[in-house]
């Protein structure tokens, strides 16, 4: 049984206050809290972030608040990230697949327009071609498929799942958290293949993302999609077959100085029959850093 609660608005520098609100769902007997927001009016359209170690819908408040003058926009936060509950769950690709379906069945009464960044695109793809009403239009930004660690060695390994225990053990997984959630570290990883202008990587910046990361159970949901416990597919002809049949308009949107493992996969997506593509001069997490460019792509394609 599942159910919606309004929670509070949210004013902001939009003309569309958000409205947050909580939405409940049950995975094998765990009651979940899930967190989302609406802004705007006019046809839907979700939002969903990027999976990641400081995943949250407040990456897609850029974006939304751009689009809020032409459509009626919700963002969430994903099981296990952002306020959404974070209980100590196995999370696997199953989860979130149902999780996708089940929320988009509940708050929507007809077909909706997906923008999907990161690793959320292999759950738009698979829900596309299990349930094909469910989509209006699919916008891929920045699509992976693959997790950090799988990404590194080139596929996944046994090693991996050794390291994702570990995160998830009382003791030793919190000090292996609280290390690859250090500050300097997040800067790091930021630098490095999430944002394409270090200067906007300050001080202030990484505080907000610091503070994602602390909160109670971040650790079991970050471990599980770094160690590729969350990938959709184990090979890139394995996730590229997930876009065969489906039968609405899909656009990739190409990261140009995203990392060149991750581009050259953004690059095979682009390239299959039907797919329409562009290219952003941004990285990862250009959803975020190029909200503007970003939304001038979506309300020209959806």
């Amino acid at each position: 049984m599942t159910q919606t609660t309004n929670l509070k608005s949210q004013t902001n520098s939009s003309n569309y206050p958000a409205t947050v609100q909580k939405y409940l769902w049950n995975w094998e007997g765990s009651a979940i809290e899930i967190i989302y927001e609406t802004r705007g009016q006019g046809k839907p359209i979700l939002l969903l972030p990027a999976f990641s170690t400081i995943s949250t819908r407040e990456e897609m408040r850029p974006l939304a608040e751009l689009l809020a003058d032409n459509f009626q926009v919700v963002s969430l936060d994903w099981p296990g990230f952002g306020e959404s509950s974070r209980p100590s769950i196995d999370y696997q690709p199953q989860l979130y697949h149902q999780f996708l379906k089940d929320f988009v069945g509940a708050i929507f009464n007809s077909s909706v327009a997906v923008v999907a960044a990161g690793h959320a695109a292999g759950y738009v793809m698979e829900l596309a071609q299990s349930k094909p009403d469910v989509w209006s239009k699919i916008l891929l930004a920045a699509p992976t498929w693959r997790g950090p660690l799988p990404t590194m060695s080139q596929g996944q390994s046994g090693w991996h799942k050794i390291v994702r225990e570990l995160v998830r053990s009382p003791l030793i997984g919190q000090l292996l958290y609280k290390l690859n959630t250090a500050p300097g570290f997040l800067a790091w990883m930021c630098r490095r293949h999430v944002f394409a202008d270090a200067a906007k990587i300050t001080p202030d910046f990484i505080q907000n993302k610091w503070q994602v990361t602390q909160k109670a159970g971040a650790r079991f949901g970050s471990a599980a999609f770094v160690t590729g416990g969350l990938d959709t597919a184990n090979t890139r002809e394995e996730f590229l077959a997930k876009f065969q049949g489906v039968a609405v308009s899909v656009m990739v949107v190409l990261a140009e100085k995203s990392p060149p493992k991750s581009q050259a996969e953004m690059v095979a997506m682009a390239q299959l029959p039907g797919v329409q593509s562009l290219a952003i001069p941004g990285s990862l997490a250009l959803h975020e850093e190029f909200a503007a460019d970003l939304a001038i792509a979506v309300k020209s394609f959806i």
